[in-house]
């Protein structure tokens, strides 16, 4: 058996005595060396793994050849095209006497230039400008010239003409400012003789556009004069026939002069019935017989003037004027009224008269036309297709492309 540890067994067992504090301004003893301690291998070299290889032959098929490809045709085949540029806008002349006599009816005309601006950039941009150009300077076989060399950049000899239509807002750029009413226009050819024509014929057919509206313009402010004209005079027949009218019916020419008569007959009643209360005050106080044939005969006088200036009162309102036994207020509306038509139709037609005057004198000028601040000019040297920008711009579109769907296929790999 083994044998039993002793006292001197377990106090070689137990823990060892703490050490003493060391006395301060004592050396620090010096610290145990470490052990050494085994550091881990180095990573091993990057080696192309087939994800890798994948990725890169991704890159050169979806950016790499396409990129080529464009700058090969771009810098190649692609044939040089001439800008020629011009500017122009559309004035009026709004500041006529006609205009501030009439009070701004002259813009019933069509006088407003934003609205021409408008229209003017619609027509440079429509097929019926394309067509009328077609047949002055052949579009058709222009650009369609270079398309067995540039079939991208060029029009098919086979096309049909919504398509040259569609080809032509390509290489005609139109900027419109509607607040400045400003036109810039930049035409696209494939020889600067070409490239300057076309801009001019653009320049040509607006200003014919622009005379063709101030012809329709001119046309519609005359019949629209000439028929408020018409208009104005039948009224004004009207309105004079039916005074007539009334005049005859009535006998009297005019009722309120016929009225100024009547009240002065009863202004001198009533001046006589005033004589006739003086003259009785006078009697009275000069005689004392009430049976005085003075004052009998001078109060009888009173009464009838104050009977007739009644009678006369009563005649105003209620009494019969005339053949057809209208009473006086009556007959004095019905005349006010004939007398108001007839001063509105002469109203009317002296407007009638003064619009058709402005309407003439508009006709007899030119109220818009096309002003060009920038002629056409012949370009020296090519600037399209702008080979650097477009390489550029599928350079970055293609990379963004290859990126993206890099991005999508690893993330949807991940998760399987």
């Amino acid at each position: 058996m083994p044998a039993q540890p002793g006292p001197q067994g377990q106090a070689a067992n137990a823990a060892p005595p703490a050490k003493p504090p060391a006395a301060p301004g004592a050396a620090k003893p010096p610290a145990p060396e470490k052990k050494d301690q085994s550091f881990k291998p180095a990573a091993r070299q990057a080696r192309m793994r087939r994800r890798h290889y994948g990725l890169l032959l991704s890159f050169l098929i979806m950016v790499a050849a396409p990129f080529f490809v464009t700058a090969y045709y771009l810098y190649t085949y692609a044939q040089d095209q001439f800008a020629a540029r011009a500017g122009f806008t559309v004035r009026s002349d709004e500041g006529s006497a006609a205009t501030d006599i009439l009070g701004g009816i002259a813009q019933f005309a069509g006088t407003s230039t934003q609205v021409d601006g408008d229209i003017l950039f619609e027509f440079i941009t429509s097929a019926e400008l394309v067509g009328r150009l077609n047949q002055r300077v052949d579009l058709r076989a222009h650009f369609s010239a270079p398309h067995d060399i540039d079939p991208i950049f060029a029009l098919s000899p086979d096309a049909a003409f919504e398509d040259l239509v569609s080809h032509w807002q390509d290489v005609v750029r139109v900027s419109y400012g509607q607040s400045s009413g400003l036109i810039d226009l930049e035409v696209l050819a494939f020889d600067p003789v070409t490239a300057h024509t076309i801009a001019m014929a653009i320049v040509e057919e607006s200003q014919s556009l622009i005379n063709e509206l101030n012809a329709q313009a001119r046309a519609d402010a005359m019949r629209f004069a000439e028929t408020d004209l018409e208009a104005a005079i039948t009224r004004l027949r009207l309105a004079r026939e039916a005074l007539t009218q009334f005049r005859t019916e009535t006998q009297i020419v005019d009722p309120e002069s016929d009225l100024q008569g009547r009240t002065g007959v009863l202004n001198n009643l009533q001046q006589q019935l005033a004589e006739a209360l003086i003259e009785f005050d006078l009697l009275s106080e000069n005689t004392t017989n009430d049976n005085d044939p003075r004052l009998v005969q001078a109060q009888r006088r009173i009464e009838v003037i104050r009977d007739r200036i009644d009678q006369e009162r009563q005649n105003f309102a209620t009494g019969d004027v005339g053949r057809d036994g209208q009473d006086y207020p009556t007959l004095i509306a019905r005349y006010e009224g004939l007398i108001v038509d007839r001063e509105f139709a002469e109203g009317s037609y002296r407007a009638a008269l003064t619009a058709l005057d402005a309407a003439r004198t508009n006709a007899a000028r030119q109220s818009r036309y096309l002003a060009v601040y920038i002629r056409p000019t012949i370009p020296e040297s090519a600037e399209f297709p702008r080979r650097d920008v477009i390489a550029g711009m599928a350079l970055l579109f293609l990379i963004l492309g290859w990126a993206t769907a890099a991005l999508i296929y690893y993330s949807i790999r991940d998760r399987q």
